[in-house]
């Protein structure tokens, strides 16, 4: 099992000390990775999932705070939970991943991407709610070809974006695409990361049968879509107190990764949750 932390700017802030504090302190203790969340706006009454979010949550962009993260560490790999994916352009954002991974020596390799699930956020970024899923696959495709495409130049044509004969460089450092994980709770969510997904990272309240039917659902995707089953990583949430048990049921269950959180308003009392959990599970190496 690996075990990756995450930062979430609206309950954690946005002191760039606090945060460089967090990540100095969850690589030293070995954890492979920090992810952070996405929310490009957010309004009143918006709400999904346990309730409504306060307007005034304050919401980093993600890719601007990893690259901040990337340059005051040396090995904690950079990811995101989950990045909206249906709200970017696509040939923007290849460059914008590329040039992280390329600065943070090939250190941009947790990349989750996600739908959103507030549509008043959609439709401030002029993007049809209905049409994110559709938008979300052109999307992944649009990366990986920017990112394989050579010095002649790639072209693509269609529902959402059109271009001719274009070179997307820097390439990502020493590799020829990143890998792109696909987040949610749904059976979709589950289809889209074995279609087109390098991993599955499933999120929501959801019982132990309803999420083996999912991964079994991105593995036999994945297989019908002519890939390899058995090379998708399966990321799932955890928690400060899980024990050895609870770990070792999850990796039963297929589990690669827990994204763990360590709530609190102190970051003593954060750093000392985090360097006891890595002693618990032997992360130091």
């Amino acid at each position: 099992m690996r075990f990756a932390i995450s930062y979430n700017t609206a309950f954690n802030g946005t002191d760039p000390d606090r945060l460089v504090s967090f990540a100095r302190h969850a690589e030293d203790c070995g954890f492979e990775g920090l992810y952070v969340q996405d929310h490009i706006v957010l309004y009143p009454g918006a709400r999904y999932g346990a309730g409504e979010l306060s307007p005034t949550l304050p919401f980093l962009d993600p890719l601007d705070c990893l690259s901040f993260v990337a340059a005051a560490t040396r090995r904690i790999l950079l990811g995101t939970g989950v990045l909206l994916l249906p709200y970017r352009h696509p040939v923007v954002l290849a460059k914008r991943l590329a040039t992280i991974d390329v600065l943070s020596r090939g250190r941009m390799r947790l990349l989750t991407v996600g739908l959103g699930a507030l549509p008043g956020e959609a439709n401030a970024l002029g993007v049809d709610f209905r049409s994110r899923g559709r938008r979300a696959d052109e999307a992944i495709d649009v990366l990986r070809l920017l990112w394989t495409g050579g010095p002649d130049g790639v072209g693509h044509r269609g529902e959402f974006f059109t271009f001719e004969d274009v070179c997307s460089y820097p390439k990502p450092y020493e590799a020829s695409e990143l890998p792109i994980h696909v987040g949610g709770s749904s059976a979709a969510a589950a289809r889209r990361a074995g279609r087109r997904g390098d991993g599955y990272f499933a999120g929501g309240m959801l019982p132990d049968d309803e999420r083996d039917r999912q991964i079994a659902l991105a593995r036999q995707s994945a297989a019908d879509a002519g890939r390899d089953p058995d090379a998708m990583e399966y990321t799932r949430w955890g928690s400060a107190d899980m024990s050895a048990d609870q770990v070792a049921d999850l990796t039963d269950h297929g589990v690669n990764r827990l994204v763990v959180n360590f709530p609190g308003d102190d970051p003593a009392e954060q750093h000392d949750k985090m360097s006891e959990f890595a002693e618990r599970f032997a992360l130091r190496r």
